[in-house]
């Protein structure tokens, strides 16, 4: 059963635009370096009610099944990517669900 793995960022107020766009690529560059990724698909918050407590960013990655998952948690790449935005980071959210 496919798995989706739902990422919701805030980033500090220090963090630099030119930080966010660096993270932004770097996330995204996540689908060609681990194969346990299905898909990825990842925009910026434009919800007019006003209720994203200042979570900006939203990452939602597939994957085939729970094992999948559990490669890619891990794994080199995603544990560099976690290196390089934990210093940018106020506060994620993080949600899997089975579709």
């Amino acid at each position: 059963m496919p798995i989706r793995h739902l990422v919701l960022l805030r980033f500090k107020d220090a963090a630099t635009a030119e930080q966010r766009q660096h993270l932004e690529q770097e996330f995204s560059a996540l689908q060609s370096k681990i194969s346990a990724v299905q898909s990825l698909e990842w925009g910026t918050n434009n919800s007019p009610e006003g209720l994203a407590k200042g979570f900006t960013h939203c990452f939602n990655l597939t994957f085939a099944d729970e094992a999948a998952r559990a490669r890619y948690l891990p794994h080199p790449a995603h544990l560099a990517f976690v290196d390089i935005l934990k210093p940018a980071l106020d506060d994620v959210l993080v949600l899997d669900y089975a579709v």
